[in-house]
């Protein structure tokens, strides 16, 4: 069993979520309150998932058995959102405290940071990004790969998409509760968040939302844990 996943601790508050400059779904711009909660640093690694799959005979994700994706310390891919939701429930189990996928409030309030900038290292692309934040890329980089954001979160924004609890509705921004929003009850598509090895942009704004069946499995996709507090 690998050691328990460390978190990072996301003092609430106020923020603007959206944004006039991105796609239909990013807008409009709306003021939004999000409670204290924690935040997984790094999303989930191969190894951590990999111990779930033994644990309890899970089906595997896409690609499983690809040599690309079988490094102990990249995030785990070819999950779908079932999977995540699965692999939470066990975890929960394991540490003896409740982890869960964060809402898409959290995870773009967590990804803008302090500045509620619109990429997590703020409007110049960091160094560390592989090939310059351009891709396609072989494959993802490891989960420790660059610098913490503000909040001390790694990679976050970019390497992978990352599954979140909530529907996706494009026109929610229009109707969502000021505190604590976390999507509509029902829907047809799941939320995710972040770039992905796999696309041309490797980062993108922390605003911008995807969308998936829940059941579909795509091996840019992965997952980090939420915690409340």
């Amino acid at each position: 069993m690998p050691p328990a996943p460390a978190f990072a601790r996301i003092a609430g508050g106020w923020f603007t979520m959206g944004t006039e400059l991105g796609f239909e779904d990013e807008r409009p711009p709306h003021p939004v309150f999000v409670d204290t909660f924690e935040l997984g640093v790094c999303p989930v690694t191969r190894a951590e998932y990999e111990s779930f799959v033994n644990a309890t005979q899970h089906e595997a994700p896409c690609d499983w058995s690809h040599p690309l994706f079988a490094q102990a310390d990249l995030p785990v891919v070819g999950v779908s959102w079932i999977d995540a939701v699965a692999y939470c429930a066990w975890r929960s189990g394991q540490d003896g405290r409740p982890v869960r996928l964060p809402t898409e409030a959290e995870w773009e309030f967590a990804a803008r940071g302090p500045r509620q900038a619109l990429f997590p290292w703020g409007d110049v692309m960091p160094e560390w990004i592989p090939n310059g934040g351009r891709g396609p890329l072989q494959a993802p980089w490891p989960v420790t790969l660059g610098e913490p954001t503000d909040f001390g979160l790694l990679g976050i924004a970019t390497n992978v998409h990352e599954w979140c609890a909530d529907w996706h509705d494009k026109d929610y921004y229009s109707r969502s509760p000021e505190r604590n929003p976390a999507g509509p009850d029902e829907g047809v598509r799941r939320a995710a968040r972040g770039g992905a090895w796999r696309h041309a942009h490797t980062i993108c704004r922390a605003t911008l939302r995807s969308k998936l069946d829940p059941s579909f499995r795509y091996n840019d996709f992965g997952f980090r844990l939420a915690r409340s507090v």
